[in-house]
């Protein structure tokens, strides 16, 4: 699934093609993609005035008459794509939703299991009340992160999955965060002493800044960018994806387990198994 780089590269390539473009058609081939029947009537004639995003959404408000006019929220899911191509290309294959702008180019919304979700909210902002902060905003400190880790009392992985307590994290950059960070997946999050927390916090950020420069990860066929480009990030994986291969930093055989139900890679000497109490 698209993980935060993924959609922030998404969002920095569409914006400037779409910020100032009215909304001219809509045309939905896959009714469950939009959720209502009124999204149409919804977004055309709208202009767009932003295109942001939102932990794992993107946002694209809309304003009519210099009026706000909701906004169209965007998740990729699976294997969701945007695409946005002049008038007359050839459509793409598995194209849920088309919206035509008014300088001759259409915005695609691509996806091929029919996961992704473009859905328009007068207040976008009621979906993301339980979201937890950005990890690349203001507001996740170290300092906040510490005290965050000691009062939840969860195995750190899984938390740092839980979009409440940070939004955009997933498999890919938490497994790449926690082997930088020399933290084991199966830690306590209450046991991890604020030293620590404040190189978690430094790695989660990096990692994060170092896959969007390089436009996310293309680890299957999937992901591709806007611009039908893959994602360049995978190729400086340290552990994700890389059972069976030797750690970049020490050599050692990077092993797989299974925490909280999702796949995990770990490095066994860089990320010593804690032990029990």
């Amino acid at each position: 699934m698209p993980e935060l780089p993924e959609v922030e590269t998404v969002v920095r390539i569409v914006r400037p093609q779409l910020v100032g473009r009215a909304i001219t058609a809509a045309s939905v081939a896959w009714r469950k993609t939009v959720g209502e029947k009124s999204f149409e009537k919804r977004v055309v004639g709208a202009r767009v005035t932003g295109v942001r995003r939102r932990a794992k959404f993107f946002v694209i408000d809309l304003e009519r008459d210099g009026h706000p006019a909701g906004a169209i929220v965007g998740h990729l899911r699976m294997t969701g794509r945007v695409h946005v191509l002049p008038e007359g290309t050839r459509k793409p294959d598995y194209g849920r939703v088309a919206l035509a702008l008014d300088d001759g180019h259409v915005m695609h919304f691509v996806d091929v299991r029919k996961f992704g979700r473009l859905v328009w909210r007068e207040d976008p902002e009621t979906l993301f009340d339980e979201l937890g902060p950005e990890p690349l905003g203001d507001e996740f400190t170290a300092a906040w992160l510490a005290h965050g880790l000691r009062r939840r009392r969860r195995l750190i992985k899984p938390l740092l999955l839980d979009q409440s307590f940070v939004a955009g994290l997933g498999n890919i950059y938490v497994d790449e965060a926690l082997h930088r960070s020399g933290l084991h997946p199966l830690a306590r999050s209450e046991r991890v002493r604020p030293p620590q927390a404040a190189l978690l916090h430094r790695e989660i950020r990096a990692v994060l800044r170092e896959a969007i420069e390089r436009e996310g990860s293309s680890f299957d066929t999937f992901y591709r960018t806007p611009e039908g480009n893959p994602g360049a990030y995978q190729d400086e994986f340290r552990v994700y994806g890389r059972d069976g291969q030797p750690c970049r930093a020490c050599g050692t055989t990077i092993a797989r387990l299974v925490v909280g139900q999702r796949g995990t890679h770990v490095c066994p000497r860089c990320q010593p198994k804690p032990r029990r109490r």
